[in-house]
């Protein structure tokens, strides 16, 4: 090996050195997280105590409020653009495919777990029962807490009024919707 190859090789790791040494130093200068202890530098979500609490509750503790009465005044466009939260994972035209969850055609009064060529949770096929309006409501609720081991992946529909619009817009997705109650 003659000194040429040496003196490349040395050149080739100074340089090497001297470039991370340059972008960690520019990088520091950049972001620099003792700058100003004052500035945040994320987005800060304030929890109260009482809300803390109340999301570690049982939802069969906590009393959700009926969506009975308010079926009666429930809105069907107002239940289509809720509906827009579920439209990525669910589909609910008649012989729809199954996407992420199952499709939801004819959903109320509907066995749980019956849709064929879904793969549903263990938690869910062995819950059993049917999609009453009520069960819906406490479903879409806190899908988690209802029943525990599902596999559906969603915060959760808080307002009455908005459960009660969906799940309005949601039974008229059939071909012989159920009597409102």
């Amino acid at each position: 090996m003659s000194s040429l190859e040496v003196n490349k090789i040395l050149a080739a790791i100074i340089m090497a050195v001297l470039i991370v040494f340059l972008i960690s130093n520019i990088g520091d200068y950049l972001v620099n997280p003792n700058k100003d202890s004052n500035t945040k530098t994320a987005y800060n979500v304030e929890i109260t105590e009482s809300t803390a609490t109340e999301e570690n509750k049982d939802t069969s503790e906590i009393e959700i409020e009926s969506i009975l009465t308010l079926l009666a005044s429930a809105s069907l466009e107002k239940g289509e653009k809720t509906y827009k939260k579920c439209g990525s994972c669910h589909s609910y035209t008649k012989d729809g495919k199954n996407k992420v969850g199952p499709n939801l055609w004819n959903i109320v009064n509907r066995p749980k777990a019956n849709v064929d060529g879904f793969a549903y949770s263990g938690a869910l096929a062995e819950f059993g029962g049917v999609w009453g309006y009520e069960e819906l409501s406490k479903f879409l609720y806190k899908p988690k807490d209802y029943i525990k081991g599902t596999k559906m992946n969603f915060a959760g529909l808080k307002k009455a009024e908005d459960r009660a619009n969906l799940i309005l817009f949601m039974r008229e997705q059939s071909d012989n919707p159920v009597p409102l109650p």
